[in-house]
């Protein structure tokens, strides 16, 4: 079974960092893309970011790029979410997620991570 453990939320300032992790086990994940979601109060869960695992080709949604950068570690099965000049809209629970799809779509999510909270104040 699947499992993707997700650590690195906390409360921070506009303009700071924060470095979420997820722990992925259970499987191999050779031909999978391993990606971040966020979700804010009243909105959809929305795309950030993915990786292939294979080869660490990476993938942002528009609202991130620049700003944030995701990375892998093969060896501990562990993917990486740096978020630089965090803003207020940032605010949500990110959620770790994989699938053998290269889609940025919520309903080809195969397994979902529990979300960590991420809260920027201004």
């Amino acid at each position: 079974q699947v499992q993707l453990v997700e650590s690195g939320g906390g409360l921070v300032q506009a303009g700071g960092s924060l470095r979420l992790s997820c722990a992925a086990s259970g499987r191999t994940f050779s031909n999978y893309y391993m990606g971040w979601f966020r979700q804010a109060p009243g909105k959809e869960r929305e795309f950030v970011a993915k990786i292939q695992w294979s080869d660490g080709s990476p993938a942002y949604a528009d609202s991130v790029k620049g700003r944030f950068t995701i990375s892998r570690d093969n060896a501990k099965n562990t993917v990486f979410l740096q978020m630089n000049s965090l803003r207020p809209e940032d605010t949500a629970v990110y959620y770790c997620a994989n699938s053998r799809l290269q889609s940025t779509r919520v309903e080809h999510v195969e397994n979902w991570g529990q979300g960590t909270q991420v809260t920027v104040s201004s």
